[in-house]
């Protein structure tokens, strides 16, 4: 796929070859060949609007549109688990982006990079890539990227103390600092269902399911309106984890069931073995010890195909 996309990148390597117009310049001093070269493009541009030569584009997205291709495909691996490939094709992102200059795809490649290391439990290299994401995002006067950032940093801050079972200690105030952040964002979608989903982990730990599953249905109604399969079938399975904890252990296996019929169309291995394995907690919460057996060998088949 890499190599693919890399194709599409224009390169202009022989500008200063021995055979170029422009070769005496090689070793002219660097102002020098500033000026040399700006004297040259007016008299090209000069020429060129004396001509029927076709206009020139007023603005080049080759590399920008590179980057958001990558960022594209790493987030598809990340929802299906796939960390390191994810990581490898954000090098290549956060390659375009830099060379594009382009602040928004650095941030978001910078968010998105700071998600995975967090999963992949470098919670230093994550809190590092979400700060440089906020620090260029407020440079930049982008508020809404800005609140983005803010809002990643907060999900890390609340997974980190939920792995530490002190949850509720810092769910409310990241709570409201989220919601805060996301009244702040008008046109990044993908950023209010974050959002939201945070907002309802938060809403969990604090024990009010009811909130928090209205929080995770905001998340799916974007996710499921843009076809963002795996991302739908992560909505449901939250929303199964709000049931359980909540003893309702039938209406939990429902939800198990809409985010695994959504993981089935994704054909998302990864997404489907961890529901699975969540259909047998929940059968032994209610004292299925057979069906949870059961459901713990599906888990177990499907995972194995990952891993061969």
């Amino acid at each position: 796929m890499q190599a693919a996309v890399k194709n599409r990148i224009v390169r202009n390597e022989r500008r200063f070859s021995r055979s170029s117009p422009f070769a005496f310049l090689r070793n002219a001093p660097h102002f020098a060949r500033r000026i040399a070269l700006g004297l040259v493009l007016v008299a090209a541009a000069w020429l060129a609007a004396c001509s029927s030569t076709p206009k020139r584009p007023a603005e080049i997205f080759s590399s920008r549109n590179m980057a958001e291709t990558y960022l594209e495909v790493a987030t598809k691996d990340t929802d299906r688990g796939s960390y390191d490939a994810a990581l490898d094709t954000l090098d290549e992102a956060r390659r375009a982006a830099v060379g594009a200059d382009d602040p928004s795809l650095r941030i978001r490649t910078a968010l998105l990079r700071g998600n995975i290391l967090f999963y992949k439990g470098d919670l230093e290299a994550a809190e590092a890539e979400w700060q440089q994401a906020l620090a260029e995002a407020e440079a930049s006067g982008d508020r809404e990227l800005a609140a983005r950032s803010r809002i990643h940093r907060g999900w890390g801050t609340l997974m980190e103390a939920i792995s530490r079972k002190e949850g509720p200690q810092v769910a409310q105030a990241v709570r409201d600092a989220v919601n805060r952040d996301a009244a702040q964002l008008k046109k990044d979608t993908e950023g209010v269902a974050f959002g939201n989903m945070v907002i309802a982990l938060a809403e969990k730990e604090l024990g009010r399911a009811g909130e928090a599953e209205a929080a995770a249905r905001k998340a799916l109604a974007i996710h499921d309106k843009g076809n963002y399969l795996e991302k739908a079938a992560y909505d449901w399975y939250i929303i199964a984890s709000i049931r359980s904890v909540a003893g309702r252990h039938a209406d939990a296996q429902k939800a198990l069931d809409e985010a695994i019929a959504f993981d089935r169309r994704a054909e998302n291995a990864a997404g489907l073995a961890a529901e699975w394995r969540a259909r047998g907690d929940v059968h032994t919460k209610a004292g299925s010890a057979a069906l949870a057996e059961e459901a713990y060998t599906r888990s177990r088949e499907i995972y194995a195909t990952i891993t061969e």
